[in-house]
């Protein structure tokens, strides 16, 4: 059985932010029709205000990942939009982090399991990875701070978030700490011992920190 369902272990691996963005979203929404009985007519209005939304924040789009960054962030906006005078902000909150973060999780997880697992210095693989998709993934729209960066250890410090500026233009930054959870889904498939490296993030703007600390650090 397959592990790896994006490719993550691959030497030829390349993120493509297109797809993976578009199945996020696609399964954001499924999550929620799920969710939320007899929704079909919801979610399709949903669907429908995200396309308007995009639109309406193009200005945002200085990248190519950008344009699919906005896409995941603004599905969160429009579902919060629209769920939250029918559920209270607590339980709107609650069922947009489960239909964001669940849905990928175990395979996000699996996949780079699989490829640390495979790689010959998982450290190594694991900083490449990172800085690959700090321009393929996320680009111009982060803005990005590398005080370590040797063979010991690779410090990554976000100081500028897309996620929690367009969140808090929408007047909707409580929603950021949902975009930092996902990432939970790839960081606990590190295991320190069989990997050789430990990753520390403390704090994240949307918890409220100045930045986003991504250290990785052997062991």
């Amino acid at each position: 059985m397959n592990t790896d369902r994006f490719g993550l272990a691959d030497d030829d691996h390349a993120p493509d932010a297109d797809s993976d963005s578009a199945v996020v979203v696609d399964a954001f929404f499924d999550h929620l029709a799920t969710a939320l009985p007899d929704s079909d007519d919801l979610i399709g209005e949903m669907r429908t205000r995200l396309t308007e939304l995009e639109a309406e924040n193009a200005h945002r789009v200085v990248d190519e990942p950008a344009a699919y960054n906005l896409r995941m962030t603004l599905a969160l906006v429009v579902a919060y939009r629209t769920l939250r005078p029918r559920l209270g902000r607590d339980v709107t909150i609650a069922l947009v982090r489960a239909a964001f973060v669940e849905p990928l999780g175990d395979a996000v997880a699996a996949s780079t399991r699989a490829m640390l697992d495979s790689a010959e210095d998982p450290f190594a693989a694991m900083v490449a990875l990172s800085k690959m998709q700090e321009v393929s993934t996320y680009g111009a729209g982060f803005t990005f701070e590398r005080p370590v960066d040797d063979d010991r250890g690779y410090h990554l410090n976000i100081v500028r978030c897309f996620y929690h500026e367009v969140l808090a233009a929408h007047s909707a930054p409580e929603l950021t700490p949902v975009m930092c959870e996902f990432d939970a889904n790839w960081i606990d498939a590190i295991d320190p011992r069989a990997h050789g490296f430990r990753f520390q993030r403390t704090t994240t703007i949307g918890l409220g920190g100045s930045h986003c600390p991504f250290h990785f650090d052997r062991i």
